[in-house]
């Protein structure tokens, strides 16, 4: 687990900060072009524009597949990284990138588009190499521009082909983006190196590490179809036959011969995306009611029709065609989530209290399990019980930001101002969005009858949060002040 994550094991305070990934490790020549605090500060600048644009699909359990699978697969590197966030885009288009400070994002358009969950291991164990290689530092050794936001900018830019036009509004006016992002696009080596470190880490996590071969070729030979349209992942990642070859050749002598498998949880999530990122349910309903009439067996098509249901407000329709997937498989946590979901829908908080108590029973651990059961005790009019769950629980789910977010919803609802503006900062800034929580603090602090124990709280996270951010920062309202 990372020193990031080590910062909210308690709903006391932030109990550290990240001063853990701020000091440079002497003697690495990527130091010279970028420390690993300034690497953070931009990393964390791209991801809070990503979220305040709305371009972040910050669904539970989307959020968590993405996050156990990373992790997972970082756990085998033999470079394990400080600080590592992962985060869905929502974006049907196929992307990966990792910015620089350990932040990783993933199109929903790649998970819809990988075939095996080796596949998509292989791209986040390549991604992944990016980071513990900081080949963007490296990339940047001799470019003599130390402005963070100069640098911010031009790592958005690089990203703008799957991105929505607010995450990088005013990168290219800058007079140097257009110019320096010719010059950090990852070169060739990098790639090989990726590629190499990357196939060691997915066989090392027990994945084929053929199937990172397999989604890059797949890809290229696509690429001719594409034109001007070609996957922003070609153009950041170049792929050619010789670098395939390479990378084909380093599987086969590590692979150890097995069929890439397609567990349920990653077709799920496949259908999930599909269905999260359609611009209308009515047409992942029909995508996923057309599959089904070629193949009426498959789990992932029945979930994806289901979903599709629920988020046309059918909930009835969707809990009937949920039931004969749900008694095959009674086990499995997003079936029976979805489950208690319609419940909840339907007005029946107590059947799907009873639902989510029996797949905790099964699965303690499961973070979007906990949001469920917090949320579903706010509607039963139950803030405070939710909001003493979600604090019992906090070691589950205290590496999500959105355990900041129910808990935020949960304090609001019991009319705790203080608890809501803490919890609503430690969301904005574990999302990467430091002035943000600045305002969320601002905010409380401005209430009358908090106590001295609620204020010298506040006041303390204000000092924390106020810490990372630069020298010359100042407040919108202190800076119309100084006008």
């Amino acid at each position: 687990m990372s020193a990031a994550f080590a910062m909210l094991t308690t709903h006391q305070g932030l109990q550290a900060s990240i001063s853990d990934i701020q000091l440079p490790k002497l003697g690495e020549p990527a130091d010279a072009a970028m420390s690993p605090r300034e690497e953070y500060e931009i990393g964390a600048r791209i991801t809070a524009q990503i979220h305040s644009a709305g371009y972040a699909l910050e669904d539970p359990e989307l959020v968590e597949y993405i996050t156990r699978l990373g992790w997972h697969i970082a756990s085998h590197s033999r470079d394990l990284p400080e600080h590592l966030q992962f985060f869905m885009v929502r974006d049907p288009r196929i992307n990966a990138f990792a910015l620089p400070g350990g932040f990783m994002g993933f199109n929903a358009g790649l998970l819809m588009a990988a075939e095996s969950e080796s596949e998509l291991a292989g791209v986040m164990a390549h991604e992944l190499a990016h980071v513990t290689q900081r080949h963007i530092a490296r990339t940047m050794e001799g470019t003599r521009v130390a402005d963070i936001a100069t640098w911010a900018a031009v790592l958005a830019a690089i990203i703008a082909g799957s991105a929505a036009p607010d995450v990088v509004l005013g990168a290219l006016s800058l007079g140097q983006a257009a110019t320096l992002q010719r010059q950090i696009n990852y070169t060739r080596n990098h790639e090989l190196e990726a590629d190499r470190i990357g196939i060691g880490t997915m066989m090392s996590a027990g994945f084929d590490p053929a199937g990172m071969v397999s989604f890059f070729q797949r890809l290229e030979q696509q690429s001719r179809l594409y034109g001007s349209g070609m996957p922003e992942i070609l153009r950041t990642h170049p792929v050619n036959t010789t670098r395939i070859a390479e990378a084909r050749a380093r599987a086969q002598r590590q692979s150890d011969g097995s069929d890439a498998e397609r567990p349920l949880t990653f077709q799920l999530m496949r259908a999930r995306a599909r269905v999260l990122t359609a611009e209308r349910p009515s047409a992942a309903l029909d995508h996923f009611r057309r599959r089904l009439e070629r193949t009426s067996d498959d789990p992932a098509e029945h979930y994806g029709a289901a979903l599709a249901l629920h988020e046309l407000g059918r909930y009835t329709d969707s809990a009937e065609s949920l039931a004969p997937l749900l008694e095959a498989h009674e086990n499995q946590p997003n079936l029976m989530l979805l489950h208690a979901h319609n419940q909840r829908r339907t007005g029946d908080i107590d059947a799907a209290l009873a639902t989510i108590d029996e797949a905790l029973d099964r699965h303690p651990r499961y973070a979007p399990l906990i949001f469920a059961r917090a949320e579903t005790l706010m509607d039963a009019g139950q803030a405070d019980r939710a909001r003493q769950f979600l604090l019992d629980e906090f070691k589950h789910i205290g590496e999500f930001p959105g355990a900041h977010q129910v808990l935020a919803r949960a304090a609001r609802a019991s009319g705790d101002r203080a608890e809501f503006a803490f919890q609503s900062a430690a969301y904005a800034w574990r999302r990467g969005d430091s002035p943000g929580a600045i305002r969320h603090i601002d905010a409380g602090l401005r209430h009358e009858g908090l106590s001295d124990k609620q204020r010298a709280r506040l006041r303390s996270f204000r000092t924390e949060v106020r810490e990372s951010l630069p020298d010359n920062w100042r407040p919108e309202e202190e800076r119309r002040r100084r006008e």
